[in-house]
C-alpha cells in the first residue's frame, strides 16, 4: 500500500496559499474557506486544506453562524479532521464569538423587548438545549455584562436566584434582563418559567435591583413577560 501524501499549504500553487495571501493582502482579502484552511493547516490524502475547509463550510450551508454551533463530534466526521483540528476549529469559533459579544456589549442600551430580542436572537435562537442568560446594566442603563448562569436539557434549565443576585451585586448592576431559549420553537412560558420569574422578581425587589424583563427566545419570535403583564 502506497503511503498517503499530505499536502501542506506551502505545497499548493501560488494562488492557493492563504497564509501568504493574508500576509501580503491582509485577512480581509481571504474568503471564509481560506481562513478556515489556515486553521486546518494541511491537507489529507488527495485533499488540500482548502478542499477540507470548503467541505466543512458546505455542510453548514456556508453559514458561519451555523458552523458556530458545530460540535466536536460533528467535526470529526469530516475526512481530514482529527482531534487536534477539531479542537483548533472550535477554539477559533469561540474566540470569534467572544469578540463579537465584547464588541456588542460596549455601550449597548436595550430599551424595549424588541431590542433585547434582536440582541439575544443571534446568541440563543439556534442553541440545541435550554440556556439561561442574564444581561446586567449600570445606572445609565448600559449593558455591562452578559453571562450564562445555567444550561440544561431540551425542555428546562434550573436557575438559582441567589446566584443571579450575587453576581448583580458583584458587578454593581442596578437592573437586569433575564432570558432563556426554547429549542422547541414554542415561545409561550411554562409554569416553571412563570415560577422562576416570580422568584427572581421577589429577590430583586429585596436587593433594590430592577428586573426589567424576562425574554423567551425562539428562532423567529419571542415572549416578553413585561409586555404581557406578567412582570
Amino acid at each position: 500500500m502506497s503511503e498517503i501524501k499530505h499536502f501542506t499549504i506551502k505545497q499548493m500553487s501560488e494562488n492557493d496559499r492563504p497564509r501568504e495571501k493574508l500576509l501580503s493582502k491582509g485577512a480581509l482579502a481571504l474568503s471564509e474557506s481560506e481562513l478556515l484552511a489556515i486553521i486546518i493547516g494541511s491537507g489529507h490524502g488527495d485533499l488540500t486544506a482548502i478542499d477540507i475547509a470548503r467541505m466543512v463550510l458546505d455542510s453548514y450551508a456556508n453559514n458561519l453562524f451555523e458552523l458556530g454551533n458545530a460540535t466536536y463530534e460533528e467535526l470529526l466526521r469530516f475526512k481530514g479532521i482529527g482531534d487536534a483540528r477539531a479542537v483548533n476549529i472550535l477554539a477559533a469559533l469561540e474566540l470569534g464569538r467572544r469578540r463579537a459579544i465584547a464588541e456588542a456589549i460596549n455601550g449597548v442600551r436595550l430599551d424595549d423587548s424588541s431590542q433585547a430580542y434582536e440582541y439575544l436572537r443571534h446568541r440563543m435562537s439556534d442553541l440545541r438545549t435550554e440556556e439561561f442568560r442574564v444581561l446586567f446594566f449600570n445606572n445609565s442603563n448600559k449593558l455591562i455584562r452578559e453571562e450564562v448562569v445555567s444550561s440544561g436539557g431540551l425542555t428546562a434549565t434550573v436557575v438559582d436566584p441567589r446566584v443571579v443576585i450575587r453576581r448583580a451585586l458583584e458587578l454593581n448592576a442596578l437592573s437586569m434582563i433575564v432570558a432563556h431559549n426554547h429549542p422547541s420553537g414554542n415561545k409561550n412560558p411554562s409554569e416553571q418559567d412563570v415560577m422562576i420569574t416570580e422568584r427572581l422578581k421577589q429577590a430583586c425587589m429585596i436587593m433594590n435591583i430592577r428586573l426589567s424583563d424576562h425574554i423567551i427566545v425562539t428562532k423567529y419570535d419571542y415572549f416578553s413577560f413585561l409586555d404581557n403583564g406578567k412582570l
